[in-house]
C-alpha cells in the first residue's frame, strides 16, 4: 500500500474485515509493505496496520516479488508513476480516485493496465453501497421507466473557513483540480453507473478563496455543471468544499417516466422510491422509504441480520471483496466495480467541465479507446 492517511485506514480496515465477514474469503491478504514519505510515520502506521515492512521509496514496493496487489491511496500526484510502474511489473492494482490528475494521465494508466493484462480497479467505493446497487437494479429493470434526468450533489465544509491552512489538495500540480476531481468525480461516476455515458458537459468552477494560510490556491472550490447523457437524458452535478454544516453530504435523485429514486449518504441504508402506480392508494403519500439491509439485498448477504445497518467503511469492504473475487477469477471487475476505463472516463468528464468553464461554452466529450483494447468494454 502506498499512503497511510485516513484512506489508508479505510483500505486496511476493509482488507482485515473481509475475512471476518465473508468466510472463506476469495483470497486472504498478506500485508507485505507500506510506503510513506516520512520514515517515522510510515513505520508507526505499518505497525498499526500490520504490515511486515515499511519504506519511503515506492520503487522498492513495485520491485518486490512478494507483492501481487498494489493498493495506491497516495496523493493524486503519486497515482500515475507508481501505478504505471506496478502495472509494468505485472501487479494487480487498486488506485483511489481520481485515477489521474487529467484525462491524458488517466488514459495512459488505463492503456497500461490493459496491456499488462492484470486486474485493475479505480476506487469509486459508493458503487458498493447497497442502496446504490438497488437503484441501479431498479433502473435497469425499467421500474421508474425511461430515465430523463439525474441530479447529484456532493457538499463538504472542511474548507469553509478561509483561514483553513493550505494543503496539497489546493495545489493544481499535485491535485489536478479541486472540488471537481476530489468529490465531484464521485457524482460523475454515480451518474455514469446509474444512467449511462455522459457525452457533453457545461460547467462553471470558482475559486472563492484564492489565498490560504500557507500559499495561493489554484484549484476550484466549487463546481456546478449540466451534463447530457448518450440516450438523451439530462443531468445536473454540483460539488463544493465550502458548505457550512455539510460534513460529507452526497445525494442524488434519478427521475424517469414512471417514478423517481433518491439517495442521501447521511441515510445510506435507505433508498427513497416513488413509482407512479394507478392502483388505489399506491404511493399516494409520495416517496416511500426502502430499507436496503433487508433479505435478498445485494451487498448485505455477508453482513448482519436484516435491519442491522452498514456504514461508510463497509462500502470499502464490499469493494475490495469484489476486487479479490476478480483476482481469484470468480468474476470481472466491470460492470459493478469501476475499472481504470471508468476512472479515465470520469476524468474526461472532469476535463470537459474545466474546459467549458474556461471557454464559457458546452463541450462535447470524445472518449479515446485504449490501443490495446480490441472490443468495447
Amino acid at each position: 500500500m502506498l499512503g497511510h492517511g485516513f484512506m489508508g485506514s479505510a483500505h486496511a480496515h476493509a482488507l482485515r474485515t473481509i475475512s471476518y465477514m465473508a468466510w472463506p474469503p476469495p483470497l486472504k491478504p498478506r500485508f507485505v509493505e507500506l510506503v510513506g514519505h516520512r520514515p517515522e510515520a510510515v513505520a508507526e502506521m505499518a505497525r498499526r496496520y500490520g504490515f511486515e515492512r515499511a519504506t519511503t521509496d515506492w520503487r522498492v514496493l513495485v520491485e518486490d516479488p512478494d507483492i501481487a496487489l498494489f493498493d495506491n491511496v497516495g496523493p493524486n500526484d503519486l497515482h500515475a508513476a507508481p501505478t504505471l510502474a506496478a502495472l509494468n511489473a505485472g501487479k494487480h492494482v487498486l488506485c483511489e480516485k481520481p485515477l489521474g490528475r487529467t484525462a491524458p494521465e488517466s488514459h495512459e494508466l488505463w492503456e497500461a493496465a490493459e496491456a499488462a493484462g492484470v486486474v485493475h480497479m479505480c476506487g469509486f467505493n459508493y458503487r458498493f453501497a447497497p442502496a446504490v446497487r438497488l437503484a441501479r437494479e431498479m433502473i435497469a429493470a425499467g421500474e421508474i421507466g425511461e430515465v430523463h434526468s439525474f441530479r447529484g450533489t456532493y457538499l463538504q465544509d472542511w474548507l469553509a473557513d478561509p483561514e483553513s491552512p493550505y494543503v496539497w489538495r489546493l495545489d493544481r500540480q499535485r491535485a489536478g483540480s479541486g472540488a471537481l476531481g476530489d468529490i465531484g468525480a464521485h457524482v460523475i461516476d454515480l451518474a455514469r453507473f446509474l444512467v449511462g455515458e455522459i457525452v457533453a458537459g457545461d460547467g462553471r468552477v470558482r475559486t472563492v478563496f484564492p489565498e490560504r494560510p500557507g500559499g495561493p490556491v489554484d484549484v476550484d472550490d466549487t463546481v456546478e455543471a449540466t451534463v447530457e447523457f448518450e440516450h438523451g437524458a439530462g443531468g445536473a452535478i454540483s460539488a463544493s468544499r465550502l458548505c457550512h454544516g455539510r460534513r460529507n453530504a452526497l445525494t442524488f435523485e434519478v427521475s424517469g417516466t414512471k417514478g423517481s429514486l433518491a439517495f442521501d449518504l447521511e441515510r445510506m441504508n435507505e433508498l427513497q422510491v416513488y413509482v407512479d402506480d394507478t392502483r388505489p392508494g399506491a404511493d399516494a403519500q409520495g416517496f416511500r422509504r426502502v430499507l436496503v439491509t433487508g433479505p435478498g439485498r445485494t451487498h448485505v448477504e455477508q453482513w448482519w441480520p436484516p435491519g442491522h445497518l452498514l456504514s461508510w467503511a463497509d462500502t470499502f469492504v464490499n469493494e475490495i471483496h469484489h476486487l479479490l473475487r476478480a483476482i481469484a477469477g470468480e468474476c470481472d471487475v466491470a460492470p459493478y466495480g469501476a475499472t481504470f476505463e471508468d476512472g479515465y472516463r470520469a476524468a474526461e468528464v472532469c476535463d470537459a467541465i474545466l474546459r467549458s468553464s474556461e471557454q464559457r461554452a458546452c463541450q462535447r466529450i470524445d472518449y479515446r479507446p485504449a490501443r490495446t483494447v480490441t472490443s468495447p468494454a
